[in-house]
């Protein structure tokens, strides 16, 4: 099976700095606009940076915007990804105008596992083809054939997403049991984020990577505790 593609277009130039100076505007006296990049060394930048991070102050990390460029990817995908619909703007083709006569579609790993389901999966994507090309050429609208279309259908999409909503879609999305789709464009989108912007996704990641904990509780996939056994373990050591 085919991986998600995904390509980092554009984002904010020096976007530590500009989360610094973010930062330097909500906490300093006297900076005005006119001075409020002035005198940032790398040094303090990064402290800042982190500082932020480790506060919870997340409003300067809205101030810098990362574009990106994903196909090979499902409706499926799609529906989940317009959840994030804060920090996020996105375009996507459009079923409406493009012809969808023969759509190439994602295949999900577990029935390309199964031989017998994957035929009668193979089969049935091919029979809506024909059907959807039928439609059409009997002067159904495009945008009424579509309705018959899978979420298996391949598509391709434009997001800018904000850093703070970054951090949040890596949180769940990173995680051993996000959708498989969701889980490959994620860590690809971290990968690089981190390559262009270090400093601020230093520590982002799964909410297990980032906590030391699993907030999923009984749906934990077991790679980290659950914040109900640190909290016990916890309770143990200081009634000891």
């Amino acid at each position: 099976m085919d991986k998600p593609i995904v390509k980092l277009l554009t984002y904010t130039p020096e976007p530590e700095k500009i989360i610094a100076s973010a930062a330097r505007l909500c906490y300093a006296n006297t900076v005005s606009i006119d001075t409020l990049m002035d005198n940032l060394s790398e040094d303090k930048i990064e402290t800042m940076v982190e500082k932020l991070a480790s506060m919870g102050h997340s409003s300067p990390f809205c101030q810098v915007s990362y574009t990106f460029g994903i196909e090979n990817v499902s409706r499926a995908f799609t529906h989940q990804f317009a959840r994030h619909h804060v920090g996020v703007s996105f375009d996507q083709r459009s079923q409406r105008y493009v012809n969808e006569g023969k759509f190439n579609y994602i295949t999900p790993p577990a029935i390309e596992a199964n031989d017998e389901i994957h035929e009668k999966f193979q089969a049935f994507m091919e029979y809506t083809s024909r059907f959807y090309n039928e439609m059409v050429s009997a002067g159904i609208k495009k945008e009424d054939a579509r309705s018959i279309l899978p979420n298996a259908c391949e598509t391709k999409l434009i997001a800018t997403i904000n850093a703070q909503e970054l951090f949040h879609i890596f949180g769940l999305r990173c995680c051993n049991r996000s959708q498989f789709e969701f889980r490959q464009v994620a860590n690809e989108m971290l990968c690089l984020v981190k390559e262009v912007s270090p400093k601020i996704f230093k520590n982002a990641g799964a909410h297990c990577d980032m906590y030391g904990y699993c907030p999923e509780g009984d749906m934990c996939c077991g790679k980290a505790p659950t914040l109900q056994e640190v909290l016990k373990g916890y309770k143990e050591r200081i009634s000891e």
